[in-house]
């Protein structure tokens, strides 16, 4: 039988679908053995850029604690990253050594493959980040991203796929980033692809974000691509991956061998479960299907964020504007892939239409990058609408971000900046910003992590010592429980 191997996204695609990145360390650590049981092919683990802001910023974390602890959990299965090394792309413009840096201290913890790609298919600078991956001992799998529109044909597609094949990466990726794919296309368009891809291996990456996720992740498979990517519930569907469940009890059921045991996975369901419940955090549910997400191609995690907006905006009740023109934003804009973030930028600057009642009235700051080419270069800058972008390009606002753009400084800058710190804590202040300071230092500081299978008294012990509480009370139908600290009992620091 045909052999298919499972990657893994639920601790990073998966979490960051349907948990806005909210995953703290102490929810990650607990499920990691049972992950790595499994007997996954490998597993998604770490983001830059955005997530590493996402750590410092809102959870007052040091990603430090994820990496080390995390890399040191995982003891038969390959950890992956996943991003570039460096640039725009990286959420802001991290300078190039600090991206390599960053690169040598995972491939130190034995993080040495990652997935990469570029938010247009335009590859002309990946033998540069090849070069680079490389020589710092990482290997890479390049996405080759799927989209909707009438630039995006089977001719384009089978193109890109051959650009990025000549240079002989580790493996290739079908992306479909926004949840777009019909089975119907992946048996048409995928095995096109994989024609012109000599013998390079292909690993299949879908969003469930219109219901066809794992019906595609099928098809994927008897196309040929040898690994399926899946997320384990409750950070399966909905904007995230396929469940592993259900994708690997089809693919059994359609002969394939899947050396995968899932039975080791139900921890892994339990616990993130009760973190869910404990944090208020989303359940991923299939979808239903909706044929109105091929023309607006708005991802399902910010239709919610834009509807917040537009409430608080006084202009609720005007969504089916917004989609409208974000349909009509995209295609101005040259019909970027929707995918992070791109996305972000069409889907605001439509809102923003729709409330001031004139287009482009105002314009983001980011909108003003993407006509300068900041994201997405010249191909970006060819699919644009001309007269569009020379109206951009007029305002004032845009000459004063143009005159922005400067080289960031080098290590060597860097090192004299902040001083004689750990590397780690500089690629933290480099990337982040000196909001790190408040966490530098800290991934030495042992936390107690919270475990869906301990006793609830140690649980609310747990609490108690962690949150730094004099007492913590459950209140509930049949039943009262209130633990607190005895008079004069030190608070933990």
């Amino acid at each position: 039988m045909p052999e298919v191997r499972i990657v893994d996204t639920t601790i990073r695609d998966g979490q960051a679908s349907l948990w806005a990145m909210n995953m703290r360390t102490r929810h990650m650590l607990p499920v990691m053995p049972h992950l790595d049981a499994a007997g996954f092919d490998s597993m998604e683990f770490l983001a830059t850029g955005s997530r590493l802001k996402k750590f410092v910023r809102h959870l007052k974390e040091n990603p430090w604690d994820w990496i080390r602890q995390g890399a040191a959990a995982a003891k038969h299965t390959q950890l992956r990253w996943h991003g570039p090394i460096d640039g725009r792309s990286m959420s802001g413009r991290v300078p190039p050594e600090v991206g390599e840096l960053l690169v040598s201290k995972a491939v130190e913890l034995g993080i040495d493959l990652t997935r990469t790609g570029n938010n247009w298919n335009d590859f002309s600078d990946m033998p540069r980040q090849l070069a680079r991956f490389e020589r710092l001992g990482m290997r890479a799998v390049i996405n080759v991203m799927y989209s909707v529109s009438p630039r995006h044909t089977d001719e384009y597609f089978v193109e890109k796929t051959r650009q990025i094949a000549a240079l002989r990466p580790y493996r290739l990726c079908f992306k479909d980033v926004g949840g777009l794919l019909t089975p119907e296309r992946t048996r048409t368009l995928f095995p096109k692809m994989m024609a012109v891809s000599g013998d390079l291996e292909w690993e299949f990456h879908a969003h469930c974000n219109n219901g066809l996720g794992p019906l595609n992740a099928i098809e994927a498979a008897k196309a040929g691509a040898k690994y399926i990517h899946t997320a384990v519930p409750p950070l399966a569907n909905g904007n995230s991956q396929p469940s592993v469940f259900n994708v690997v009890a089809n693919l059994r059921e359609l002969g394939f061998d899947v050396p995968l045991d899932v039975e080791r996975l139900a921890p892994v369901t339990q616990h993130l479960e009760h973190v869910a419940d404990v944090e208020g955090f989303a359940k991923g549910v299939p979808y239903e299907y909706s044929e109105r997400q091929y023309r607006h191609q708005i991802p399902g995690g910010m239709i919610s964020s834009l509807e917040y907006q537009m409430k608080q905006a006084g202009v609720d009740g005007h969504m089916e504007a917004v989609f409208e023109e974000t349909e009509r934003v995209r295609a101005d804009l040259g019909y970027p892939i929707m995918v992070t973030p791109l996305s972000q930028f069409v889907a605001t600057q439509a809102a923003i239409n729709v409330i001031t009642g004139e287009r482009y009235r105002q314009i983001t700051d980011q909108v003003i990058e993407y006509a300068l080419g900041w994201h997405g270069g010249q191909e970006a800058l060819d699919a644009m609408d001309d007269d569009i972008r020379d109206m951009i390009l007029e305002r004032p606002r845009a000459k004063e971000i143009a005159a922005q753009d400067k080289e960031p400084p080098t290590l060597k800058e860097l090192r004299k900046k902040y001083g004689p710190i750990p590397d780690e804590d500089l690629i933290l202040r480099a990337i982040v910003g000196d909001d790190a300071v408040d966490v530098v230092g800290s991934a030495d500081e042992p936390r107690a992590h919270l475990s869906s299978d301990r006793p609830l008294i140690q649980l609310l012990d747990e609490l108690i010592n962690r949150d730094r509480h004099r007492s913590v009370s459950i209140r509930r139908p049949g039943l009262s429980l209130t633990i607190e600290r005895s008079e004069g009992a030190p608070v933990p620091r």
